[in-house]
């Protein structure tokens, strides 16, 4: 009786492996191109931080020290700005989350045939940029005579960041059932009494990442505070990074990077707590809608 081999399969002969590995290659090495020019300039502002030599090339420094540290941890250069910058912000995000809650409430709980104009209106105030209307808004503040006032400039602050922060809480806010909202309605509260005791309390994760995407967008805002904020006891740390820049080209390196390095700490923090609370909001939406 004879007996018939099969050949036995040793390598994959599928088409196109080939090409595959190649455009996944050439992908990786994108990434890592890409990867290389982000790191290149946080090389620098380490290296720099502690380098008393430093300059604006990147090199090991000779004798590391702390001494550009001791130099920024002063409350003119540093603890004053940074808490002239926790109060903008903070103030920004309460002022912020408070409007775009009122805001997002009846577009997300009454349908309407001006909810999607009022939308494309929102939309279009996320991409009109600050810098095209702050002529006219400086123009304002004179004549109202709010220059040189930290509640005046957190109340315009907080028009700048709103539409994007109604249109995240809308859509947080759209995944909260009405249908607790109607039992609380047939118990006796009333519109205001249910979005505080019911629709607030289930989408507390996703307010918490509209108030620090606000916080983290006030944190960084150089333009606003230095048109509107004239004294120097009151500008952001934002504003202040301009003491290292010396006349005739003279920069102050070293101590510029300990700055920029102490500055970034905060934001590092808000940023860790932004993926953990979206990450936390996206499980509870999927839970209601389950």
């Amino acid at each position: 009786m004879s007996r018939t081999e099969v050949p036995s399969r040793t390598a994959s002969t599928t088409p196109g492996t080939g090409s595959r590995r190649r455009a996944k290659l050439g992908a990786n090495a994108a990434l890592v191109l890409v990867g290389v020019c982000f790191v290149v300039p946080l090389l620098w502002l380490v290296l720099a931080a502690v380098d008393p030599q430093a300059s604006y090339q990147a090199k090991v420094p000779e004798t590391p020290s702390l001494d550009n540290f001791r130099a920024v941890l002063t409350p003119e250069l540093l603890f004053r700005p940074l808490a002239n910058s926790f109060l903008l912000s903070a103030g920004t995000a309460a002022v912020n989350l408070l409007a775009a809650v009122l805001a997002a409430y009846p577009l997300s709980r009454y349908q309407s045939r001006f909810n999607k104009p009022f939308l494309y209106t929102v939309l279009f105030g996320t991409s009109l940029p600050v810098t095209a209307i702050m002529v006219p808004v400086y123009g304002l503040f004179v004549q109202l005579q709010l220059l040189d006032s930290m509640a005046a400039t957190i109340f315009f602050m907080a028009t700048t960041t709103l539409p994007m922060a109604i249109w995240m809480t809308k859509n947080f806010m759209d995944s909260v059932p009405l249908e607790l909202e109607e039992a609380a309605w047939i118990d006796g509260a009333s519109n205001l009494v249910a979005l505080r005791t019911i629709v607030l309390p289930l989408m507390r994760q996703g307010l918490g990442v509209v108030l620090i995407f606000v916080f983290i967008q006030a944190w960084g805002n150089f333009f606003v505070p230095f048109i509107l904020l004239l004294s120097t006891g009151k500008q952001p740390a934002s504003v202040s990074i301009f003491s290292f820049f010396g006349q005739h080209g003279a920069v102050a390196y070293g101590q510029l990077a300990a700055f920029s390095i102490l500055y970034s700490v905060p934001v590092l923090v808000l940023y860790a707590l932004v993926s953990r609370g979206m990450g936390n909001s996206f499980a509870l939406s999927g839970a209601m809608k389950g």
